[in-house]
């Protein structure tokens, strides 16, 4: 995970907001290499693989960084299309077994991390 470098102009509760978006995404979906590969898991999988419960709890877990969004203040065309993710990656990950394999795949955190991140550019 590479070190917030987010403009100056950005105010301290934000910059800490952004931290904790980033800690939380990279997490569930970055925080473990595969062995011999460069591919990376998070929670997110690994949480898919308990029945029910673990898709949602995922969910849950992953509609935190949508609302440091809306708390930032981000479009609501933003706010949409990584409430958008959350339910995409809910809905893949439930199917059992395949669900987990989309789950390491589709990445919904780190696509919602970025989403932030280019609306934090524009501040």
């Amino acid at each position: 995970m590479n070190p917030p470098n987010f403009p100056e102009e950005l105010p301290r509760h934000k910059r800490k907001s952004m931290q904790r978006v980033r800690k939380v995404s990279h997490l569930l979906d970055e925080a473990f290499r595969v062995p011999g590969t460069n591919f990376r898991v998070g929670l997110d999988p690994i949480l898919g693989l308990l029945p029910v419960g673990g898709d949602l709890a995922s969910a849950l877990i992953s509609l935190y960084i949508a609302f440091e969004a809306y708390r930032m203040e981000v479009p609501r065309h933003v706010l949409a299309r990584m409430l958008a993710n959350v339910a995409i990656d809910t809905f893949g990950g439930s199917v059992p077994v395949l669900g987990s394999i989309f789950d390491a795949t589709w990445k919904a955190n780190r696509k919602n991390r970025s989403l932030l991140e280019r609306h934090i550019d524009r501040y």
